[in-house]
């Protein structure tokens, strides 16, 4: 590969703590230097980057690419170009397929259709359980031999708390996360919202706050008594935040992952019955927007997730108690969060990039969010000051379920690098 000299931005490392004005210098696929006045090795190529910012690609903890099985609301390769175009250079996947990825097979399925896509790099993650059924738990050495970054039963809580603890205890010897859902599922059963004074007025069932906490309580009790890697998906409410402080100030090994749409919607958006903000664990009440912006702010939560989740027009244009949970959110994250969070005063961008890839990066011991050389050159530039709005008829996802169609929004992603190649731009 001939080297590729990155010049003239704003250079935002925040792994590293830096920011500066200068050039990023890329070689054999690799950060090669970053610094003010660097010049390009041999017949290297030079990329204008005036205007931008230049900052790690971004890693999704929590997508679902929905191949095998579910290919009408989403390919492995489709996931990817709609990955790119939001800046993302990394996805973990989820393993709730049809079949489940829970053996070397179908891992390494994922990981040969994610080659194969190019774009972003594809890590796929496994059920902790065989069929995510709960029962029985996966061959998780034979997984990660093929593949598998991480575990997780993706949307459905381990109910046992038995079988969750020897999940902790038998992913430490691979080094891996247990990546959770957590919420009680017997209080949460059949709630299609947030139980409050909206789903009262609505008449429907209500998925309280109360499931979540308990289950976040029962994980974090278990993984501090095993010192496990664990992982909370989809932080929803102030109390859950709560307690994921107050472990991490104990030393428990735990990481945790909040969306774009519960930083930023409530359950007021549900009083037209709109299926577009119907999602799993449901919006929740302004307090407990304000509470997990605090949280991502002071670090209390590491890392935003997309949760990103196709689904077929006809399957969302059902009755609201029918239509299935989950929003799109690859090829918007950034730009909503960077409008209501970052022009808002709540994070810093250096702040929001970090947790948009180094803070994913380090949860799941992933390659990437950083500029240090000999790093992998996954990159991406923005226009801070670009102004657009989000329209859902142009995503490159399959999906067009997005809670932000519609949005103004202020800060685009006008190129994508991965391996020190370009492989989106505006």
């Amino acid at each position: 590969m001939s080297s590729l000299l990155i010049r003239g931005g704003r250079v935002i490392d925040p792994a590293a703590g830096a920011d500066l004005e200068g050039d990023v210098l890329v070689a054999g696929g690799r950060i090669g230097e970053v610094g003010p006045g660097l010049a390009a090795e041999g017949a290297g190529a030079a990329l204008d980057a005036g205007g931008l910012v230049v900052a790690p690609g971004f890693v999704d903890p929590h997508a679902h690419l929905c191949e095998p099985g579910w290919e009408h609301r989403e390919t492995i390769r489709s996931g990817v170009r709609a990955a790119v175009a939001g800046g993302y250079t990394a996805v973990c996947s989820m393993p709730d397929t049809d079949p489940v990825v829970d053996d070397p097979a179908s891992v390494g399925f994922i990981v040969a259709e994610g080659r194969r896509a190019g774009g972003a790099r594809v890590f796929p993650a496994a059920a902790v359980s065989a069929g995510r059924k709960g029962e029985q738990l996966t061959e998780f050495g034979e997984v990660v031999d093929a593949g598998a970054v991480a575990v997780t039963d993706a949307g459905r809580t381990v109910e046992s708390s038995t079988l969750m603890r020897l999940a902790l205890e038998y992913a430490q010897s691979f080094d891996i996360p247990v990546l959770a859902h957590c919420e009680d599922a017997d209080l949460a059963r059949g709630g299609v919202m947030h139980e409050g004074v909206v789903s009262t007025r609505l008449g429907l069932r209500g998925r309280p706050a109360v499931a979540e906490e308990i289950g976040v309580a029962r994980d974090l009790a278990l993984a501090e008594a095993t010192g496990g890697r664990l992982h909370i998906q989809r932080v929803s409410t102030a109390a859950a935040a709560g307690l994921i402080r107050r472990a991490r100030e104990r030393g428990v090994r735990v990481t945790a992952e909040v969306t774009p749409h519960h930083l930023l919607l409530t359950h007021d958006r549900l009083t037209g019955y709109g299926s577009e903000y119907k999602v799993n664990p449901p919006l929740r009440s302004a307090a407990d927007v304000r509470a997990l912006q605090a949280a991502l702010a002071d670090g209390t939560i590491d890392c935003v997730a997309t949760d990103h989740a196709p689904r077929h027009y006809d399957e969302k244009e059902q009755a609201f108690d029918d239509a299935p949970f989950g929003v799109v959110g690859l090829e918007t994250a950034f730009a909503v969060l960077h409008t209501r969070l970052v022009l808002a005063g709540v994070l810093t961008l250096a702040g929001l990039l970090e947790r948009m890839s180094a803070g994913p990066a380090r949860a799941l011991g992933l390659p990437g969010g950083a500029l240090e050389p000999g790093q992998p050159a996954d990159l991406v530039l923005i226009d801070p000051a670009m102004e657009w709005k989000i329209d859902a008829g142009s995503f490159l996802s399959r999906g067009r379920n997005t809670a932000f169609d519609g949005a103004e929004v202020t800060g685009g992603v006008v190129r994508t690098l991965v391996g020190g190649e370009t492989v989106w731009r505006l």
